[in-house]
């Protein structure tokens, strides 16, 4: 008789061996835990905490942090990613003026926003996105903005309630490749997501979108997307290391060298990207005050 248990225990454990490349400590100090203790306060969410992101201290020990607005609670259930699924609460107005006092309270000179999708809603949130880009031009001047949309149904007024606000930069993520895309995102398309990028540019929008790779794509797949992204308008890309979060996501495949990254980050300039940003610890907002300019 098989040891089920034995078993059980060793594939749970797999996922999470990761290669020297991929281990990290996170840094402490006055500024992280400023940012936390912040955070905490307020009751805000980011994506740093909620996406288990690897770069959260990094980010937080230089004094930023990815804020998610709508709540943290996803309508939504990719397969992907580690935030709660289930039924929202109501919006919270209170949640806009936090931000904005958590923005000026850290000195940030660069936020960027994003949000769990609110397909409950009637507007998907994009009221509340277009409030809080509005208080945020408005009570703290000079400051630059990244938004990390969803795809808002695809409903192009719901989009220009977004663009009407001018971010500087607006972005929605691929995730994955299109054969993949069925198999790790609910609802949202490969075509979809094109479609909105597309939508975005037209408009004269700076865009930016995101893949991560370990999920079981080929490499002709990943210069396919580059080509989609490129066609639609899209000028600047991150490419990452898709992470397990726990043994009920979806299940990675393979860890990705980093020389493989940086080769695939000179395919994309040579493609034509503004920006583009490959490497394993890679995310959507790292180092997104570069890609301003």
């Amino acid at each position: 008789m098989k040891n089920t248990n034995t078993e059980e225990n060793r594939s749970h454990a797999d996922f999470r061996r990761k290669p020297d490349w991929l281990k990290i400590k996170l840094p402490r100090g006055f500024k992280t835990s400023q940012v936390v203790g912040l955070l905490n306060e307020k009751h805000l969410h980011t994506i740093c905490s909620s996406g288990m992101c690897p770069n959260r201290g990094e980010c937080w020990g230089a004094g930023t942090a990815t804020f998610m607005i709508c709540g943290n609670i996803c309508t939504r259930n990719c397969r992907f990613c580690n935030v709660p699924t289930g039924r929202p609460l109501p919006l919270d107005e209170k949640e806009i003026d936090d931000i904005v006092d958590s923005v000026k309270s850290l000195g940030l000179k660069h936020v960027v926003l994003t949000s769990v999708d609110r397909d409950d809603l009637p507007d998907c949130g994009a009221t509340h996105w277009a409030k809080m880009i509005r208080r945020l031009k408005e009570k703290c001047p000079g400051v630059t903005m990244e938004v990390l949309i969803p795809d808002f149904k695809g409903r192009e007024e719901l989009l220009d309630m977004v663009i009407a606000e001018h971010p500087d930069i607006i972005s929605h993520n691929m995730e994955t490749v299109r054969r993949l895309t069925p198999d790790v995102r609910t609802f949202a398309t490969y075509d979809g997501s094109l479609k909105v990028l597309a939508y975005l540019a037209s408009k004269g929008v700076k865009t930016k979108s995101g893949i991560m790779l370990g999920l079981g794509e080929k490499e002709e797949e990943i210069l396919d997307t580059m080509d989609d992204l490129i066609r639609v308008g899209c000028s600047i890309m991150t490419i990452g290391q898709y992470l397990q979060p726990t043994k009920d996501n979806f299940p990675l495949q393979e860890y990705i060298h980093p020389d493989k990254f940086t080769e695939y980050g000179r395919i994309g300039k040579e493609k034509g990207f503004r920006h583009i940003e490959s490497a394993p610890m890679v995310r959507s907002s790292y180092h997104a005050e570069k890609h301003l300019h």
